[in-house]
């Protein structure tokens, strides 16, 4: 647990007290650096994001190679980007990142983690600039703030609540392997009842999952971590989170944005 010393002989006998303020300051600032790297990785997201469409997307046809409607009009780099082959690696990148991380972090050096992160956060961009296309920006402006508000409503249960949330996880796992099959099926069938379903679902299992991963998170802190074993679990904690993030936005846009 966060406050849970593992060493009880390390324990001082007489003024527990600024142990344990020691711990709690030391607490808050971890979870601070949590959400610093996963706030970063947004805004690392979000430029990738409007820096590739703007080099994608026109709105001249003078030079265009095709038109996307609503006097929108694709480059060659747009055409290559969003038409090709190539719409496969970018889709499928953040999913190699993330592996990559879960696999290796405990290995890198917490720099190494850190640009790793920042990487990840930068392809997810380039992965998520499509919706640019498909989405009006004012929708996509409103539907982030949203899940921002929800977002934090959702972390501070998480990290304030006494009742304890590991019992969910079994739970969330598997409602979350649900959403990938369900979204899996759906590319062949395009249904829309069913990207409906998937999107509602989506929502209370990636809240569920930010209430659990903050708690979860918290409890990874322990106070004899050195600098860089810390800063490695804020890494992992902060891709966690940002995940949780991302996906409760895709799936409130699918349901609250609007249309090009």
């Amino acid at each position: 647990m966060a406050t849970y010393d593992r060493n009880p002989y390390a324990r001082p006998t007489v003024g527990a007290a600024p142990a344990d303020v020691g711990i709690d300051q030391g607490l808050r600032s971890y979870m601070l650096r949590v959400y610093n790297y996963m706030a970063i990785g947004l805004v690392v997201t979000g430029f990738a994001a409007l820096g590739v469409f703007n080099m994608a997307v026109t709105g001249s046809p003078d030079g265009a190679v095709a038109q996307v409607g609503n006097g929108m009009y694709l480059t060659q780099f747009g055409v290559t980007l969003y038409t090709s082959p190539l719409k496969w690696v970018v889709m499928l990148a953040p999913l190699g990142f993330i592996f990559f991380l879960g696999a290796r972090i405990g290995k890198m050096s917490l720099g190494a983690a850190q640009l790793t992160f920042w990487a990840f956060a930068a392809v997810m961009g380039i992965s998520l600039s499509s919706i640019l296309l498909v989405y009006t920006s004012e929708s996509i402006a409103r539907v982030f703030f949203i899940t921002a508000a929800a977002f934090g409503a959702l972390s501070l249960y998480g990290y304030t609540t006494k009742k304890d949330l590991s019992g969910w996880g079994s739970f969330l796992f598997m409602g979350l392997i649900g959403i990938i099959i369900a979204s899996l099926v759906n590319l062949f069938l395009h249904s829309t009842a069913l990207q409906f379903a998937v999107s509602v679902i989506g929502v209370l299992v990636f809240a569920g999952l930010t209430a659990y991963d903050t708690q979860r998170i918290k409890e990874m802190y322990y106070v004899g971590d050195d600098h860089s074993v810390a800063g490695r679990k804020a890494v992992m904690g902060a891709l966690s989170l940002y995940l949780n993030f991302i996906n409760m936005f895709m799936m409130l846009l699918s349901l609250f944005g609007n249309r090009q």
